[in-house]
């Protein structure tokens, strides 16, 4: 199993959202470097969902529920979706701000690279975000 970020515009699609319908294709991603981690994703992975915009901040765990496939509106089999259902609301949000604080997230995508909407994350940071 393989820890992941994935971002979102909360006014566009929320956590909330996707506890609601309980399962949803996370599309949308178009960027080639996001599109590469997201052809890396596999079913049981586990992902934060980060909500952009005003928020800032990891709001919840995410299960991946199907393996990348072609995504289904396009017609270009580089860009690829996957199924997803929510896993947990974190008891407390992790925000931007207490990511950058942590020296352990000196190399993390969402400081270095924030404009990627999907990313690895390590077992280490994980658990930072998990607990």
């Amino acid at each position: 199993m393989a820890y992941w970020l994935f971002k979102t515009e909360p006014d566009d699609y929320s956590y909330q959202d996707l506890e609601k319908e309980g399962r949803t294709v996370w599309d949308g991603v178009g960027n080639n470097l996001a599109l590469k981690y997201m052809r890396e994703v596999h079913k049981g992975d586990l992902a934060l969902v980060y909500h952009t915009g005003d928020v800032r901040a990891a709001i919840g765990i995410l299960e991946v529920v199907s393996e990348p496939y072609a995504d289904p509106k396009l017609d270009d089999p580089k860009m690829v979706v996957f199924d997803v259902k929510p896993k947990k609301q974190l008891t407390k949000p992790v925000t931007l701000a207490q990511v950058k604080a942590e020296k352990a997230f000196a190399d993390f995508l969402l400081v270095t690279n924030s404009r990627l909407s999907v990313m690895p994350i390590t077992v280490e940071q994980w658990k930072y975000f998990s607990t």
